[in-house]
C-alpha cells in the first residue's frame, strides 16, 4: 500500500525501480538517426515496450478511459495509420539534434510510421504526436478587412468567397525530462519529484522507473496555422510574420471584450496572410494555456474579485488579484514556448506580434533573431479591456511609446506578463 504522505511513498515506490523489460526501446534524445533517436512508445496495449510516462492523447487520456470503461472502446486498438501521413514535408532541421533546443516536444513524433518502419513491422504500437492537415480558414475579421481593401482575393491564398488556404499542424507535449529540468535550472530528480507529488502520485513511475526520461503530460495540445509555403519558414531571407498566442476561450472564441486577446490573435491573423500574399511565409502557434495556464474558473474568481474590489477595477491591482487567487501571476514558463518555433527550423522572425517582454526573451533566448515587434493598433482595443492595456504598459510591456517611468513600474506589483 502506498503511504499517505509524499515522504513514504517515496520510500515505498523507490523499492520497485528495477521494473525494466526487454521489449523497452532505448531512447538517445537529440540523435540524428530517427532508428537511433529510437521512437516514443507510450500506448498501453504492450505495457512492457513502454519507454515513456503517460499516455498519447494529452488530457484526453481520461475521456478515453471512460470509453473503455462503458464498453464502447476497445482497450486493445491499434490506430491504422494509412494514408494519414503529412501532405507537407517538414525538417529534419538542425534544431532536430539538439538535445537542448527541443525538449517539450518529439519532432519525429511526425509521420512516426515513415520514420520507424522497421520497428512497425516488428509489431511495435507506436503512435503519432505530431499531424499535419490543410484547410481553409472561414474569418468574419478577414472577410471584413475585404471589404475595406486592407486584402484583396488572390485566388492563390486568399480565395474570392473570403476563405484562406492554411496549413494546420496540431502538437501534442512529449517532454524530455533531463531537458525539460535543464532549462528551469533544477535536478532532474527534484523535478522528477515534484511532478510525482503535484499529480497526486498519478504517475509513479517519476519515482520507479528513473530509466524512462519521456513524459507525455495530460495537458492541452499546441496548434499552428501556416499562411503560405510551410518550408518557407525555415528560410532566413523569407519575411516571416509570427503570432504566438495563449488561450482565452472567452474572447477567442466567445468575443469577450474584457481583453485584447482576439483582436490581437485576428490582427496577427490577418497579417500573417498579407505577408504570404507578399511573397513571404505567415505562423499563428496557439498553445492551450488558458487564464495564463492557471485555468478558467481562476480566471473567472479574478475578474469578479477585481471587480468588486473597493475602486473598482485598475490597472494598479490588475496581476495583483490574481496572485491572490492563484499565488502566482503567471504559470505558463514562457521558456518553452520557442520549441515549436525551432520543430519548423526557424531561425529569423521578420515580424513578431506580440507585446510581451515574457514571449519575446525566450525567443530571443532560444537562438531565433526577432526584427520587428508589432503591438496591437489603438483602435482594436475594447473599451472594456483598457484597464488590461494600462496595466501592462506600467508593468514594462513592449510598446511603441516611451518607455514607463519608475513612479509607472511602482503602480503595479509584479513582473510583466503575457497577453
Amino acid at each position: 500500500m502506498i503511504g499517505t504522505n509524499t515522504q513514504s511513498r517515496h520510500i515505498i515506490l523507490a523499492s520497485h525501480n528495477n521494473l525494466k523489460f526487454s521489449e523497452t526501446l532505448p531512447i538517445q534524445w537529440g540523435a540524428k538517426n530517427p532508428l537511433v533517436r529510437g521512437p516514443v512508445v507510450a500506448s498501453v496495449t504492450n505495457t512492457k515496450a513502454r519507454n515513456a510516462i503517460g499516455a498519447h492523447s494529452g488530457s484526453y487520456t481520461v475521456y478515453r478511459a471512460l470509453s473503455i470503461a462503458s464498453g464502447k472502446f476497445p482497450p486493445q486498438h491499434r490506430p491504422d495509420l494509412e494514408n494519414t501521413q503529412s501532405p507537407v514535408e517538414f525538417g529534419p532541421y538542425p534544431s532536430w539534434f539538439d538535445s537542448t533546443r527541443l525538449v517539450s516536444l518529439d519532432p519525429w513524433g511526425l509521420d512516426p510510421k515513415i520514420h520507424f518502419k522497421p520497428l512497425f513491422d516488428e509489431g511495435y504500437d507506436i503512435r503519432p504526436s505530431i499531424a499535419v492537415t490543410q484547410a481553409h480558414l472561414q474569418i468574419l475579421e478577414i472577410s471584413e478587412a475585404i471589404k475595406l481593401g486592407r486584402i484583396k482575393p488572390d485566388g492563390k491564398f486568399v480565395l474570392e468567397n473570403g476563405d484562406v488556404k492554411v496549413t494546420k499542424v496540431a502538437i501534442e507535449p512529449v517532454w524530455y525530462l533531463p531537458g525539460m529540468a535543464a532549462r528551469i535550472g533544477v535536478e532532474e530528480g527534484e523535478l522528477r519529484r515534484i511532478l510525482f507529488q503535484e499529480t497526486g502520485g498519478m504517475y509513479p513511475e517519476f519515482i520507479t522507473r528513473p530509466d524512462l526520461k519521456v513524459w507525455l503530460p495530460p495537458i492541452g495540445s499546441t496548434t499552428v496555422y501556416i499562411f503560405g509555403n510551410p518550408k518557407d519558414l525555415a528560410d532566413p531571407k523569407v519575411t516571416l510574420t509570427c503570432r504566438v498566442h495563449d488561450e482565452c476561450n472567452g474572447s477567442d472564441v466567445f468575443g469577450s471584450d474584457i481583453c485584447t486577446c482576439r483582436p490581437y490573435l485576428m490582427y496577427g491573423i490577418e497579417d500573417a496572410a498579407r505577408t504570404a500574399q507578399n511573397g513571404g511565409v505567415g505562423l499563428i502557434a496557439y498553445y492551450r494555456k488558458e487564464g495564463r495556464a492557471l485555468g478558467e474558473v481562476t480566471k473567472f474568481l479574478v475578474y469578479n474579485a477585481r471587480k468588486r474590489q473597493k475602486g473598482g477595477d485598475t490597472a494598479a491591482t490588475y496581476f495583483h488579484r490574481t496572485e491572490c487567487v492563484a499565488g502566482t501571476e503567471d504559470a505558463r514558463f514562457q521558456e518553452f514556448m520557442p520549441d515549436i518555433l525551432h520543430f519548423f527550423g526557424i531561425t529569423k522572425i521578420h515580424n513578431l506580434h506580440s507585446m510581451s517582454n515574457m514571449k519575446y526573451d525566450a525567443i530571443v533566448g532560444s537562438g531565433i533573431e526577432v526584427v520587428n515587434r508589432i503591438s496591437i493598433p489603438d483602435h482594436l482595443i475594447p473599451k472594456d479591456a483598457q484597464v488590461e492595456m494600462e496595466a501592462k504598459k506600467a508593468a514594462g510591456y513592449f510598446t511603441k511609446e516611451a518607455p514607463p517611468t519608475e513612479a509607472d513600474l511602482k503602480k503595479v506589483k509584479g513582473r510583466a506578463i503575457d497577453e
